[in-house]
């Protein structure tokens, strides 16, 4: 929720956080009202990215990097039609933004679209607080929405709670779309969007597959009326346990073996169609500078992550699900939660994070060749039978 007026981004502002702790700062962007999960991203660049991303939909992002928009806003790299955050927390913003592709600057954008942010707050005694506390129920109060201590923090904790959300087909398209192939057409996809980032069907579009992204309430019989060679889940925001729509779309699929590719809310899907739970972190991974190890080969990775839930599956063994053998095929070396599944009898496998990479690191680009090979695989296959 987020109501807002044109401010000049010197109003008086407070973080209000559940517990009671209240940051004071000045008005950042918008000058309203605003509420969300309390969330810390490591990233020290990619705000555009970070902001527009649909899996922050209805969180607060706290940028640990003290200085924050030195690049301004330009009209290339958002990854989806609008900001998602419900609100931005800021140490020390840029006063005048310096890149060659800045049309103008992140306050600008970020009242253009109405995004409540505060600015001048200790952000690494917040984000400590946040480690040591959890992700929590926030608000940013500035200008005439300001009021008495007490009263804010008691509209905070009448918010809803992140845990028990369904906020998928929030964000998702409501009309299927083509993404088509570069140059030679060489495999079809059906990509399920739960929050999809605009750069994931172009990485697979490089590598000459049509994309065709469709509604988070598509039906099986939607997915296989474009024929696809593949099928993909993204990513997306809330609680997977939520979603039992897609979980029931992609049993459908694995039912198919039809080659399967999911990120992040893809993983979590997997993960319980597979027959795992799934449970919230104390605070997640947000960045662009997590270390992954990809189990399969030990190699290491640094990757981009925005995630607070994770799928509980066993790291020791590989375990016997009802599409066959699965295993965890990445974890976080940071806290050793689960980053990847992968079935070993039929072509599926999915990642925690998010290996299109907009900013950055592209350590991960080669999961899109890994699905681009299991399509091939399964077409020569099915050529010699």
């Amino acid at each position: 929720m987020t109501t807002s007026t044109r401010g000049t981004g010197k109003a008086p502002a407070v973080l209000v956080l559940e517990d009671g702790r209240i940051f004071r700062g000045r008005a950042y962007g918008a000058v309203g009202e605003t509420f969300g999960e309390a969330v810390f991203s490591t990233g020290m660049t990619g705000y555009q990215e970070t902001l527009t991303d649909p899996s922050y939909d209805r969180q607060i992002v706290v940028a640990t990097a003290p200085q924050i928009g030195n690049t301004g806003w330009n009209d290339e790299d958002d990854e989806s039609s609008r900001i998602w955050v419900s609100g931005y927390v800021v140490r020390d913003p840029a006063r005048v933004p310096s890149n060659w592709r800045s049309r103008r600057s992140l306050d600008d954008e970020l009242v253009a679209q109405g995004v409540v942010g505060i600015s001048g707050i200790d952000t690494r005694a917040l984000t400590r607080h946040l480690r040591e506390r959890g992700s929590m129920r926030s608000g940013i109060f500035s200008g005439e929405a300001i009021a008495h201590d007490a009263e804010l923090v008691e509209r905070v904790q009448a918010q809803p709670h992140m845990k028990g959300a369904s906020l998928y087909e929030e964000v998702a398209t409501k009309e299927a779309y083509v993404v088509p192939a570069v140059g030679q057409k060489r495999f079809t996809v059906a990509a399920i969007d739960l929050g999809i980032k605009g750069m994931t069907p172009q990485r697979m579009a490089e590598r000459g597959i049509e994309v065709h992204v469709l509604p988070a309430t598509a039906t099986v019989e939607d997915v296989y009326a474009v024929s696809p060679d593949g099928v993909f889940f993204s990513n997306g925001p809330g609680d997977p346990a939520t979603a039992d729509g897609p979980v029931a779309l992609m049993t459908a699929v694995l039912e198919r073996k039809t080659p399967l590719f999911g990120i992040c809310f893809g993983n979590q899907i997997l993960g319980r169609a597979l027959g795992f739970g799934t449970y919230k972190l104390k605070y997640g991974h947000r960045g662009i500078n997590q270390p992954v190890q990809d189990r399969t080969t030990g190699k290491v990775e640094v990757t981009a992550h925005n995630h607070g839930f994770a799928v509980d599956a066993p790291l020791d063994k590989v375990s016997e699900t009802r599409f066959g053998r699965a295993e965890v095929s990445h974890v976080c070396l940071n806290d050793d939660v689960v980053e990847g599944l992968q079935l070993l009898d039929q072509p599926a496998f999915s990642v925690q994070y998010h290996p299109e990479a907009a900013a950055g690191p592209h350590d991960a680009a080669y999961l899109f060749d890994r699905f681009t090979s299991l399509m091939s695989t399964v077409s020569m296959e099915g050529q010699r039978a």
